[in-house]
């Protein structure tokens, strides 16, 4: 009895453990979300400092998710290369520079610079963070860790949006009202986001590499003392799994991710959960939501309000997914999270659809309509939030073998980015035809995604990533 309490707290401390060192990893969500979200409150600043229209405006947000692209794309060689830890240090460092580029730029052209390199850091931490995390983590954990991604995502988000509607609150707008040092508020708006990129580079200084990396490396005895605080006796069993999945006469590349007839189905199926999380539309809520709600009749201090309000909501659904992705699986919940999103997305493309319009060709709602949208758009992000927000990067972090999982997660996630570029740019043309068309693209992609799911989707709740 004794020898079973000692192995009980163990592994408790044990878990404590990975619990705190994926934590710090998943900063660099938190920074993904707060980069990616903290340009909606800028939008129509951005658009009044610089005289830009439409396509001007959709061009330079949508500058960082280029850079996303390419950061994820190179993120995976990096980390293969340098490590794990150095990887997240260059993030953490780029996502300095393009805070302090964006948040002092003279023009649109700069700006839109400055948004690529923090998009490079943006997308390297979105690719490095969940494999790591899958890697240090056991799997009676992965998922629920796994999910962290996702909630440090969603809180960036949450963060950056409460910080944008206090500076505007506190200014009396995002425009050129002067703020601190006479600089104005939107400027502070993107500034903001340098204390958290500077701490993700302390944190990451303070955490293990990933044993799997290490044994890739032949640095064994490291490797063995890392899994001691995670696995514990079964660290030396553990180093061997790990060395007879990685055969290592070569060290993986991208030659390794193609088979007979081009990519690895593994591989296209990592793409296609990429693909249909952003084709569902999910960021047209987070990065235009303000211009959005306004263009319907809230003021923008409501807008902003209610956009807050939005992302509170993916944080809460985030923790019933962690609760709940080890106990009934990956497939199920992505399952329910297609059919609320079908439902809610198409309840909002037909309230748009069926709006009258101003002189100005803005939607007006009118009576419940207003009420249904809102109500509609929140559930939507509550359905996201749940299931397809932190699944996917779940899934992503462990669904590949050791061999290929930093290249195949790259690849994956530069097709994410360049799909949400996809998106994120088309919505204000889009919107300008008619928000009933934008919403029920993304209604057909929801659609889409149910059929993908049941037909490509294989359960790994519970396996070791050397079963993968």
């Amino acid at each position: 009895m004794a020898d079973v309490r000692d192995e009980a707290v163990a592994a408790e401390g044990s878990s404590l453990k990975v619990v705190m060192i994926a934590s710090v990893a998943a900063v660099g969500g938190f920074l993904f979300g707060y980069d990616t979200a903290v340009i909606n409150g800028a939008v129509g600043a951005l658009e009044s400092t610089f005289r830009a229209g439409d396509a001007a405006i959709g061009l330079s947000v949508s500058a960082a998710l280029l850079g996303s692209a390419a950061g994820a794309f190179v993120g995976g060689q990096l980390a293969d290369r340098f490590g794990r830890i150095r990887t997240m240090v260059v993030a953490s460092v780029l996502f300095a520079v393009g805070t302090l580029g964006s948040g002092l730029a003279f023009g649109l052209v700069d700006f839109s610079l400055w948004r690529l390199v923090g998009g490079v850091a943006v997308g390297i931490a979105s690719v490095i963070a969940p494999a790591y995390i899958a890697e240090i983590a056991p799997a009676r954990l992965r998922g629920r860790l796994g999910s962290l991604q996702q909630l440090a995502i969603v809180t960036g988000i949450f963060a950056a949006l409460l910080v944008d509607f206090g500076i505007a609150a506190a200014a009396g707008g995002s425009a050129e009202n002067p703020f601190w040092l006479g600089f104005a508020a939107w400027r502070w708006m993107l500034l903001s986001e340098l204390p958290p990129a500077i701490l993700y580079g302390i944190g990451a200084l303070l955490i293990p590499e990933s044993p799997r990396y290490l044994v890739a490396k032949h640095r064994e005895e490291k490797a063995r003392d890392v899994l001691r605080t995670i696995v514990g006796r079964r660290a030396e069993v553990k180093v061997e799994e790990i060395r007879l999945t990685l055969s290592s006469e070569h060290s993986g590349g991208f030659a390794d991710l193609w088979g007979r007839f081009g990519l690895l189905p593994i591989v296209w199926v990592g793409i296609g959960l990429s693909v249909f999380q952003q084709f569902v539309g999910i960021n047209v809520i987070f990065y235009y939501s303000s211009v959005l709600w306004q263009a319907v009749g809230f003021s923008e201090r409501d807008s902003l309000a209610i956009t807050v309000i939005t992302s509170v909501t993916n944080i809460v659904t985030t923790f019933i997914a962690i609760a709940t992705v080890d106990r009934f699986g990956r497939k199920p919940l992505l399952l329910v999270g297609s059919v609320g999103m079908t439902l809610t997305l198409g309840t909002m493309a037909y309230v748009f659809g069926t709006a009258g319009t101003d002189a100005a060709g803005n939607p007006v709602l009118q009576g419940a309509a207003g009420p249904v949208a809102l109500v509609a758009a929140n559930l939507y992000v509550f359905c996201f939030g749940m299931s397809w927000g932190p699944v996917v990067w779940v899934l992503l972090g462990e669904m590949f073998n050791n061999r290929i999982r930093a290249h195949a997660l790259a690849l994956a996630g530069s097709a994410q980015w360049i799909a949400n570029l996809i998106v994120s740019s088309t919505f204000p043309a889009l919107r300008t035809v008619g928000l009933g068309l934008a919403y029920g693209l993304y209604t057909a992609a929801a659609m889409a995604s149910l059929a993908f799911v049941l037909l490509f989707i294989r359960e790994t709740r519970g396996k070791e990533l050397e079963e993968m």
